[in-house]
């Protein structure tokens, strides 16, 4: 039976007669479409600036084409890839009455010859043809990404900011922990308070003072470090004041009910609710898929094996889940066996890594972080909570 929300083929029958259809390999500067027009025997393809009203232009000339053929257009369905471009397009393109939808990009099966010829046009031809299987309701073409709303997105960026400051939060301070260690000097903790005033201060194994330059350096580092540290205190702040100004509010009342398990911080579950738990996936399987925590199998003949995790292409985020829920749940697990060990789940997890060898906790703890997840979700969306985990009391 067909679920509401599966995006993996459309629900909706496909009268090709009725429906022009489009696809657009979209670049920084220019997009390319190509198309399917009822009554017109070939398929157009057009390069464009890459502008939103161009588009639309030329939706309107290919209907017009299709009239002038006799035929009658009811339906405009519009497809493009994930990627830098977001989900902008097709939330514009709805507005104006079109059919708009966002595929996958590693959903889309290519030739695995190890050097193949990669075009835009040869692209548009492979989008067009997996987007047309799609729309005829087939399994395996292509998948469908969910379009949030600008209020979704925009809920995401505060974590997601945060994330990046306190990346270059440490990387600041690795680098002036470097440049004192190549004179000699170690245990100064760039993060204190008074750092900057001590820094003068420091004198080399020699007993000297840090050369001029050098120090004038440090002092800038110095200077960006507190500017970075400031910046996620006010990312924090405002959150803060969310919470406690709207506690009801959206996913505000998911991220109090989870921060109330001990060993889940405000910043844990912030993530997780705006990054997966508020989104509505049909089972716990989705959950562990979108998280990436679900295994590569590897069967062939009488070979049955598993290859771990389904990791992502070398560069690229796509194709093993959300990186940053995956991430998190691997650390959040560590954390629970620290802060619930007399739940259920710890208590799994210790049973089956009685051998104490590393291999299989590292194997393990990844299962752990799935069944966690799964147990994180219920929690939020039946208040079901997990067998043995302890909550903070609440004021």
């Amino acid at each position: 039976m067909p679920q509401s929300n599966d995006l993996s083929r459309s629900l909706a029958a496909l009268n090709q007669d009725s429906t022009l259809i489009a696809v657009i390999e979209m670049s920084q500067s220019s997009w390319l479409v190509g198309g399917i027009v009822p009554g017109v025997n070939r398929q157009p393809l057009k390069k464009l600036a890459a502008a939103e009203g161009e588009l639309l232009r030329l939706l309107h000339r290919w209907r017009g084409e299709a009239t002038q053929a006799g035929r009658t257009i009811n339906r405009i369905a519009v497809a493009y890839e994930a990627g830098r471009d977001g989900f902008w397009l097709a939330r514009w393109l709805r507005r104006q009455g079109i059919e708009a939808h966002v595929i996958h990009p590693t959903s889309v099966a290519v030739s695995r010859e190890h050097r193949r010829a990669k075009t835009d046009r040869l692209d548009t031809e492979l989008l067009k043809r997996a987007f047309l299987g799609w729309l005829r309701g087939e399994r395996g073409h292509c998948s469908m990404a969910l379009i949030p709303t600008p209020e979704e997105e925009d809920a995401k960026r505060p974590n997601r900011e945060r994330a990046g400051l306190v990346g270059e939060r440490t990387r600041m301070v690795n680098r002036i922990k470097s440049a004192l260690a190549r004179l000699g000097i170690r245990g100064f903790k760039p993060t204190l308070r008074r750092a900057p005033e001590r820094l003068a201060g420091l004198l080399t194994p020699e007993g000297g003072p840090l050369p001029p330059n050098t120090l004038a350096e440090l002092r800038r580092d110095m200077a960006r470090l507190r500017f970075v540290v400031d910046q996620i205190r006010e990312i924090e702040a405002a959150r803060r004041q969310r919470l406690e100004q709207h506690p009801e509010q959206g996913s505000h009342a998911m991220v109090r009910v989870l921060a109330q398990v001990i060993g889940v911080g405000i910043e844990t579950a912030d993530m997780l609710v705006h990054e997966i738990l508020s989104r509505t996936l049909r089972d716990r399987r989705a959950v562990a898929r979108y998280a990436g925590l679900t295994g590569a199998s590897d069967e062939s003949g009488a070979r049955r094996r598993e290859k771990g995790l389904a990791r992502p292409a070398p560069g690229s985020e796509q194709g093993a889940g959300n990186a940053r829920v995956r991430r998190g749940m691997i650390q959040l697990a560590w954390r629970f066996l620290m802060f619930q060990k007399d739940s259920a789940l710890a208590q799994w997890y210790r049973a089956r890594t009685a051998d104490a060898r590393g291999t299989t906790r590292k194997t393990m703890i990844v299962a752990l972080a799935r069944k966690l997840l799964i147990a994180l979700w219920r929690l939020v969306t039946t208040g079901e909570v997990p067998p043995g985990v302890v909550l903070r009391a609440t004021a």
